[in-house]
């Protein structure tokens, strides 16, 4: 797995290659083999100089690199998929407005070569929380602010999903109140289900995921692209430093105050954004179950009566 064509080896890790190969099989162990070879091809077609240590997140490959003129820059590499090729139309929607800016990307490979910013400071350093919340959603409502470009998946159709879903996992559940949570969050959705918005979600914008930047003070990274209303976006900001800065801080206290100042950043029915909020708990157990979870998250339920128990 390491690149011949430059002086400078370019190694996938092994944990890395293995992650693709468990999530997306033989196209993954593919991507893990070819990708040296593409990222040298890369280099010199863009004619870049490798510019420090290569760093992984979940799954995805990133190599610092310098452009020709000396501009600091990433590429950022994972295999070809639905969620990448979103982030490539999100970020060509937003414009660096609000978010990274992407400066180039390969259509065949869908590796993205992005500005750089400072991975050593999440917004998670901020100690104040109400700071902190209030940069995550004044970038949350740049990144909301525009419709929805053609191509993306639909919150509509995502929600229509969850509805026929929750049935069958709800029986998976051992305890019949969460149970009947489950069949709350869902009605929850099936009210709002009709009207589920067209704006420009990130839809994992949490704390970790804005960094300090030079051409602003913070910018939004790794989207998730998704056409929907904005209520369903919420919910990383509300979880997000769970152990650290909620439980400490008292759940429903630090969960109320940060639904505040997102709703009114956004300029949300607050009413719209609870049950939206309660939908994004309802896919995240779904996906719990998917994964032989017999039980509600307890900082779900915890969250869910912050916001129901005003």
């Amino acid at each position: 797995m390491t690149g011949t064509s430059h002086p400078w080896p370019i190694e996938v890790p092994p944990a890395l290659a293995a992650s693709w190969t468990r999530h997306l099989g033989d196209d993954g162990t593919a991507h893990a083999a070819t990708l040296p070879a593409l990222l040298g091809d890369l280099i010199d077609r863009w004619d870049l100089r490798p510019d420090g240590t290569p760093a992984t997140g979940e799954a995805s490959f990133v190599l610092p690199v310098l452009r020709r003129d000396g501009t600091r820059a990433v590429l950022k590499a994972q295999p070809p998929r639905e969620e990448t090729t979103a982030a490539l139309l999100g970020l060509r929607t937003w414009r660096g407005n609000g978010i990274v800016r992407l400066l180039d990307h390969d259509p065949a490979s869908s590796t993205m070569l992005l500005e750089r910013l400072d991975d050593t400071r999440t917004l998670a350093s901020v100690a104040d929380d109400d700071t902190a919340t209030g940069i995550l959603a004044a970038l949350q409502a740049r990144l909301v602010a525009l419709p929805a470009p053609p191509g993306l998946r639909t919150l509509h159709d995502i929600a229509a999903a969850m509805l026929d879903a929750t049935p069958r996992a709800a029986t998976a559940l051992a305890d019949p109140a969460e149970r009947r949570l489950l069949h709350d969050w869902a009605a929850a959705v099936a009210e709002l289900h009709g009207t589920s918005g067209d704006r420009l979600l990130h839809w994992d914008l949490h704390h970790g995921n804005v960094l300090a930047a030079d051409r602003e003070p913070w910018l939004a990274i790794d989207p998730e692209p998704l056409a929907g209303d904005p209520g369903f976006d919420l919910w990383p900001a509300l979880d997000s430093r769970w152990d650290d800065v909620v439980v400490p801080g008292g759940v429903h206290r630090v969960v109320r105050r940060r639904f505040d100042q997102l709703t009114e950043a956004l300029g949300l029915d607050r009413d719209r954004a609870t049950g939206w909020t309660l939908g994004r708990l309802l896919q995240n157990a779904l996906w719990d179950v998917e994964d032989g979870e017999t039980a509600l998250a307890p900082p779900a339920v915890a969250l869910a009566e912050a916001l129901t128990d005003r």
